[in-house]
């Protein structure tokens, strides 16, 4: 969808909006972890994001990549940056092609600076000598598919001698077919409301969104503000000067003086926000949450997990509850299929899941996670490192890249307990008896909705502990479970093969919705996966080490089990009690 008109809209409706900046990193282990925090703050609401690239388009593979993912994986709208200085018209045009040719209907022009100090444009390089030029060829190439934003500049591209002259320009964006202003970062918001005045007695109607990027340390701040020649009121300086050396009260006046700035921005009228988040979170979302930029549960979570903005995957609303934190793999190893479930898991869906082609890795450089994670020599060690994941000590696992859910605090507790007793979990959600869609823990889908939930868990156990919670659940009638190991020899006590819906929603106007369900084959291809981290694990430690010999030993003998309690109309720690009185942990 072109962001133009999720701008035009939520401006239709006065309601205030926000959008978030990231550029490519430049290594694979800072994109995964990019990923991630794309991933944590899409919860933000955010109503698009936008990627930079480098100049001369070097990092335009990477660039267009996370801005298809964004869409694809996360669901949220993505602006790819382009800029024409230096770069080859064949690039542009490739990348333009690429773009569409994955959903991706966003655009910003820019003319980009000139590389190596230069200041001459050099026609042999490059075929566009201006943004506006960029601008048309979009625009006259691929016609209205594309939103085309545009950078506006509030205290001159040069300088501020050049304000009225880059209003000019901004207008001829405008004319050869520009849709929206994005602006430089800025600190005087006086003078910014006084440049979208004259933008609009120029005859700029072009929606203008105001550039902010909190200050996160002195020379940071410093060196950016000379680099983009931008003026800063006395007052930031005379409070920065005595905390300059302190980062923290640095970043927190930063916070402050964004909150403040938007605030003034607001009572004027403005009411789109974009940030420079420099690839970092914390400020971003601190300003957003003293600003009560709250964005409705409907908004952020029309289902329990991000619908794909894919346009293969219109309509797709049902999901195996496996893949929760692991969103990505689940999109790639399904990405051959002809259909998607919507209303119900059954014939829609293709036979076979993708294969894994690259296996799963640990998110962690090694340093990082032997820090974290330290290193295991026995089973007990391993449980000890699950129980402070849950008791929120540690802030991930290998098969978790974020904290435990906000649903899961009602559980944490006996999640701590019963991994303590030798059953790692992995995966796990409390019964829901008819939440409001607009709760802020258990609540997705439409207003005036209700949700519901079963209890589940997924966690491994060790062959001896499986054999006693067999025997358990032998006597428990409500409840399904299928375990596995890593051979596939498998158990269960589900007689068909019928999904099990785990989660499920109740919406004026609309047929009951089930987007997550538990289901056999599923189960079984996430089990290649979810070993798979064990091994992945072994490798922070030394081949033949104590350690890694006790996670592989782990990753062999144990199994993967889950476990519904199918009736949600039972207290959400029902599920535990069949786990009392259970659990060892074998000696290696």
């Amino acid at each position: 969808m072109k962001i133009v008109d999720k701008i035009n809209k939520a401006l239709d409706d006065d309601r205030c909006f926000w959008s978030f900046e990231y550029f490519p990193p430049k290594t694979q282990q800072g994109v995964m972890n990019l990923y991630d925090r794309i991933e944590r703050m899409c919860k933000l609401g955010p109503l698009f994001i936008d990627v930079t690239w480098r100049w001369g388009g070097r990092s335009s593979d990477l660039t267009l990549e996370l801005c298809s993912n964004s869409q694809t994986v996360y669901g949220v709208e993505a602006n790819m940056h382009m800029t024409c200085t230096n770069t080859n018209f064949g690039l542009i045009k490739e990348a333009l092609e690429k773009a569409k040719d994955q959903g991706v209907q966003n655009v910003l022009a820019l003319r980009g600076d000139l590389p190596d100090g230069t200041v001459e444009f050099d026609p042999s390089v490059g075929e566009f000598k201006y943004a506006t030029d960029l601008v048309r060829y979009i625009r006259n190439t691929y016609g209205d598919y594309f939103c085309i934003a545009v950078a506006g500049y509030p205290e001159g591209c040069q300088g501020p001698e050049d304000v009225d002259r880059d209003i000019q320009y901004l207008k001829e964006k405008q004319d050869a077919g520009a849709d929206i202003v994005v602006t430089q970062l800025f600190y005087d918001v006086d003078n910014f409301m006084a440049w979208v005045a004259k933008c609009r007695q120029a005859g700029i109607t072009m929606p203008i969104l105001p550039g902010i990027m909190p200050i996160q340390n002195y020379g940071g701040f410093k060196r950016m503000t000379e680099l983009c020649r931008i003026g800063v009121p006395q007052e930031i300086w005379d409070r920065l000067e005595p905390i300059k050396d302190d980062d923290q009260a640095i970043k927190d006046y930063g916070i402050e003086v964004a909150v403040d700035m938007i605030n003034k921005m607001k009572a004027g009228g403005v009411r789109g926000f974009h940030f420079y988040t420099i690839n970092l979170e914390r400020s971003t979302r601190l300003v957003l949450e003293k600003l009560n930029f709250v964005p409705a549960v409907s908004e952020v979570r029309p289902l329990p997990w991000n619908p794909s903005l894919s346009e293969k995957r219109a309509g797709e609303n049902v999901r195996p509850i496996f893949w929760r934190n692991h969103a990505r793999s689940y999109i790639k190893r399904t990405e051959l299929w002809d259909e998607f479930p919507n209303g119900r898991w059954g014939d829609a869906r293709s036979p076979a899941y993708g294969e894994l082609i690259h296996g799963v890795q640990v998110r962690l450089p090694a340093d990082q996670a032997l820090c974290k994670w330290g290193t295991p020599e026995s089973v007990g060690d391993v449980t000890s490192i699950f129980v402070r994941y849950c008791q929120g000590k540690l802030d991930s696992l290998p098969w978790s890249d974020t904290q435990l859910q906000a649903e899961s605090s009602a559980i944490q507790d006996r999640l701590a307990q019963i991994n303590g007793a030798g059953f790692l979990t992995i995966n796990s959600q409390p019964s829901c008896n008819g939440a409001p869609s607009s709760d802020k823990v258990h609540g997705w889908g439409p207003s005036n909705g209700f949700v519901y939930k079963k209890a589940y868990l997924e966690f491994f156990v060790s062959p001896a502990n499986m054999q006693a919670l067999l025997r358990r659940l032998a006597t428990a009638p409500t409840a399904t479970y299928y375990a596995v190991n890593k051979a596939g020899e498998l158990f269960t006590n589900c007689v068909e093969d019928s999904p099990n819906a785990v989660t499920w929603g109740v919406f004026p106007g609309k047929e009951i919705l089930q987007p997550t369900i538990v289901e056999r084959v599923s189960f079984l291809a996430w089990k290649d996966e979810a070993f798979d981290f064990w091994n992945a694990w072994s490798k922070v430690y030394a081949e033949e080490s104590p350690a890694s010999a006790l996670l592989k030993g782990i990753c062999s003998d144990w199994y993967l089990m889950n476990i519904v309690e199918n009736n949600f109309q039972s207290h959400p720690e029902s599920i535990f009690e069949l786990f009392d009185g259970l659990g060892s942990q074998p000696t290696n």
